[in-house]
């Protein structure tokens, strides 16, 4: 005959985690990785690309072609992957890569634009820009840090850099709101899958 203070004190053995929850787990595990993996690769890659391609030797003219046409492709590429969140399996992981993204080409196309102004108009700003330079001012325009070793003198390099503390901005608030939104969609769409990308653990 069984004690029944026996059966109170015998410790309760962990439930264990349906398949279907196990198999969500690795796959949003794997997610996080392939994200984290292909943000740094984009990166990378748009970094390489700006340093080999030969910017030297161009107008005005073509710089203020080459902005346009790059800001037509930052936001191309940018509704480009709003949509593929709405239809990822997970949307926030799909989000935080089309940010990484969009900011990494944003940042390279400013600074192609700046290196390229101070070689056709020398002396658009403080000092002679190299692409490490042109890097390093678009970043600090970017944080608003804005150290002040480097600042733009003509009136084209100030448009610019006007040009793209306007589009940081809307990187930050109307960028940020398209995404949350496609977020929310996406999680809409995915029905009945666990509402969380990062920390919700599902229970057994």
């Amino acid at each position: 005959m069984n004690d029944p203070a026996a059966a109170r004190t015998e410790p309760t053995r962990p439930r264990k985690m349906p398949e279907r929850h196990r198999q969500h787990e690795f796959r949003r595990r794997r997610a996080r990785v392939a994200v984290l993996v292909r943000a740094a690769l984009i990166a990378t890659g748009l970094v390489t690309v700006y340093y080999v391609l030969p910017l030297d030797g161009r107008s005005t003219g073509s710089t203020s072609a080459l902005l346009v046409c790059g800001l037509v492709l930052v936001v191309v590429v940018f509704w480009w992957e709003v949509q593929a969140i709405t239809h990822s399996p997970f949307p926030r992981l799909k989000a935080i890569e089309t940010l990484a993204t969009t900011l990494a080409l944003f940042l390279v196309l400013f600074a192609g634009t700046y290196f390229l102004l101070e070689h056709s108009t020398p002396g658009s700003f403080s000092e002679p820009l190299t692409k490490t330079d042109s890097l390093y001012f678009t970043l600090t325009t970017l944080t608003t840090v804005g150290y002040g070793d480097i600042v733009a003198r003509s009136q084209t390099g100030r448009v610019l850099t006007m040009l793209q503390m306007a589009g940081g901005l809307l990187l930050v608030g109307v960028a940020a709101r398209i995404l949350a939104g496609a977020v929310q969609a996406g999680l809409r769409r995915r029905g009945d899958e666990p509402p969380e990308d990062f920390s919700a653990r599902p229970e057994g």
